[in-house]
């Protein structure tokens, strides 16, 4: 395995990203757009979803693709933030056809940042014109840290942040993780500066520290105060070049929780909406399935790992952040 050219999601053939953000506000809106309609397929593990179109992915459901995905911060408010990417993708003659009309698939899910220091006073939601700017905004390359649905997260102790990573399998298939990582848990070791995920690490992508040397006592402790309900959540994408159906993608996206497991502790709280969703534009044919299909588990739960760690890693300061970055606390040495 190695990674691919731009070590993001994009690396994944038919894939764009695209982010907008109010930095007022403290948050933001990322879109996944496919040049071609993908299947597409859920999982929620978390205890406090918010989505739209979910039970649309289900493998029983009629309709098979996707346009795009939609990740946000915002709340149940960010749910307006699909509206917007929808409203454009019909302008674009983009949808399930019905009729003489085209009806945009555009599932979505939101992260909590509400209570992150931004000014969340408007007047009118401001998260259908975000996820329009978002859009407008896609491409191969694009930001991580502090950006798109990224750009309010918050995890335990630290920013939280829009992560990416990829891997090509040594069969030529891609996989590529995006992540907004906004979690109840802490994606770090107690205490210290060494990310949860540092065994996956590859090439010094989040600071090479590796393991911590000493696990904190912390961890066996209680070190939480009491949670704000539902002001949380980490939603991410896995995708990948692979052909596969519906119930394939589903599996993929229930495998790759494995990797949100390893780098936040803890994960899938009763007050985090986890969950990832799976996209796959099937520009490659399974040549082996058995060995195939357990090679793109490994990379679908490894990527995401890695991803949830850069998101953080590569977050940056702002005017009235509630919580430091990972380099405002450790670049210095902590």
């Amino acid at each position: 395995m190695k990674v691919g050219p731009r070590n993001l999601i994009t690396d994944v053939e038919g894939i764009l990203v695209g982010n907008a953000q109010d930095d007022r506000l403290k948050s933001g809106t990322t879109v996944l757009f496919g040049e071609t309609p993908f299947i597409a397929a859920v999982d929620i593990m978390g205890g406090s979803p918010g989505t739209r179109e979910t039970d649309l992915l289900s493998p029983d459901k009629f309709v098979q693709e996707a346009d795009a995905l939609v990740l946000s911060g915002g709340s149940a408010f960010g749910l307006d933030a699909p509206s917007g990417v929808c409203d454009e993708l019909r302008n674009m003659g983009r949808g399930f056809p019905i009729g003489d009309q085209f009806v945009p698939i555009v599932p979505g899910a939101i992260l909590n940042d509400l209570l992150n220091g931004g000014d969340k006073s408007w007047d009118d939601n401001p998260y259908k014109r975000l996820g329009k700017e978002a859009l407008a905004n896609v491409s191969r390359g694009f930001s991580l840290g502090s950006v798109g649905a990224g750009t309010g997260a918050t995890t335990r102790e630290l920013k939280g942040g829009l992560g990416s990573a990829s891997i090509v399998l040594v069969n030529g298939i891609t996989v590529g993780a995006l992540v907004a990582v906004n979690p109840l848990g802490s994606v770090v070791q107690e205490e210290q500066k060494n990310f949860w995920a540092a065994p996956f690490e590859i090439d010094g992508e989040y600071g090479n520290h590796g393991p911590a040397t000493k696990l904190h006592p912390l961890v066996y402790a209680n070190p939480f105060t009491p949670p704000v309900t539902g002001a949380n959540t980490t939603i991410a994408i896995i995708a990948t070049d692979a052909k596969l159906t519906k119930a394939e993608a589903k599996r993929l996206a229930v495998i790759a929780h494995a990797g949100m497991a390893r780098a936040i502790v803890p994960s899938h709280t009763p007050f985090d909406g986890d969950l990832v969703f799976a996209a796959a534009t099937g520009k490659r044919e399974l040549t082996n399935p058995i060995l195939d299909h357990l090679m793109l588990g490994q990379a679908a739960s490894q990527c995401l790992s890695r991803a949830i760690a850069r998101g953080v890693y590569e977050a940056r300061s702002a005017s009235g952040d509630a919580l430091p970055t990972w380099h405002d606390k450790w670049a210095n040495g902590g």
